[in-house]
């Protein structure tokens, strides 16, 4: 299997970061920008508009035209989770049959409540779907800072080779075949993030954040068992070790958005700068995914009705506060 040449779509932070991932494990890369001044950029002067102060490796062509980055061995989409399908959809008559197509968004698409995998098989049903999520910060991979994530696909051998081929010294990914179980990991963290945030917004301590992030685990959990993932994904890098990070680091955009609405902002101002937080478009999927299998989770239900604005802030908290005295 030969897997030397990787297209990244999308020349965000995170893309970036995982571009300069592949060229450090050897791959020659070609990263595809929407935007022509980018592309000039990072071809040019070396650097990312999205990262500044961080080089762009050698082995990085950026481009424009989404056809010459489709054309590689192994596609990386690394979009916002609710402009996978549009971009999934337009490279379709540009790939070989069998090509492998890892999704590296953090969510589930918002209208039809479908995890991205599921939006990889249905746009692109001669490719191979896979996942590749964990505790990772874009910052952090992009300078080649120690990092571990999971990349999961239902085949093993696939799983394994795409492991192999973006693993290096500093960025390692683990193998897995529990597609399903990674990306509720990555999904589900996002929303417990934010609610961690909105309590550091609202000074309620650190012992309620690390209450919110266990007990976030727990719903976490009890989620993916709902959904048939593994407990030993669930509490691996891409479960716990994901949650830990996102809800321990302003780095974190989900963590941030909740600091700035215990803050008091409203959505629209926390969301000012761009900074795009996958968790305000997928609580609402994940309660409702959670609620069709029966799956109690009161705090992204908490957070999934701040967000649409129909409970006031303090009005969640207490109602989580006021929950029954239980067996742990």
């Amino acid at each position: 299997m030969t897997l030397d040449h990787i297209g990244v779509l999308g020349a965000g932070a995170w893309g970036t970061a995982l571009a300069n991932a592949a060229a450090r494990a050897g791959r020659r890369v070609t990263l595809w920008a929407r935007d022509a001044s980018a592309v000039e950029r990072i071809n040019t002067a070396r650097e990312s508009p999205r990262l500044r102060g961080a080089a762009i490796e050698a082995g990085i062509s950026a481009t424009a035209d989404l056809a010459e980055a489709a054309h590689a061995d192994v596609i990386l989409l690394v979009v916002p989770a609710q402009a996978l399908r549009s971009v999934a959809g337009t490279i379709k008559p540009m790939l070989a049959r069998g090509t492998p197509v890892v999704a590296c968004a953090k969510g589930i698409e918002r209208t039809t409540k479908k995890f991205m995998t599921e939006v990889i098989a249905e746009c692109l049903p001669d490719a191979v779907a896979a996942i590749l999520s964990g505790p990772s910060f874009a910052d952090d991979v992009v300078r080649g800072l120690p990092t571990a994530v999971t990349l999961a696909a239902h085949d093993e051998t696939m799983a394994s080779a795409l492991a192999r081929t973006l693993g290096s010294t500093t960025f390692r990914p683990y193998h897995s075949t529990d597609v399903r179980g990674v990306e509720i990991g990555g999904a589900a963290k996002n929303v417990i993030a934010i609610a961690v945030g909105i309590a550091m917004g609202r000074k309620l301590g650190a012992s309620a954040g690390a209450a919110l992030t266990t007990r976030g685990f727990a719903e976490l959990s009890r989620f993916g068992r709902g959904l048939g993932a593994r407990v030993e994904t669930l509490t691996g890098l891409s479960g716990l070790g994901d949650l830990v990070l996102t809800c321990s680091s302003l780095q974190s955009r989900n963590f941030s958005l909740g600091v700035a609405l215990g803050q008091g902002r409203t959505l629209s101002e926390a969301h000012a700068g761009g900074r795009l937080a996958e968790g305000a478009f997928t609580a609402e999927a994940l309660v409702k995914i959670a609620m069709a299998h029966k799956v109690d989770m009161p705090i992204a239900r908490a957070v999934s009705a701040v967000l649409e604005g129909s409970i006031r802030i303090d009005d969640a908290i207490e109602s989580l506060l006021m929950r029954p005295f239980k067996a742990e």
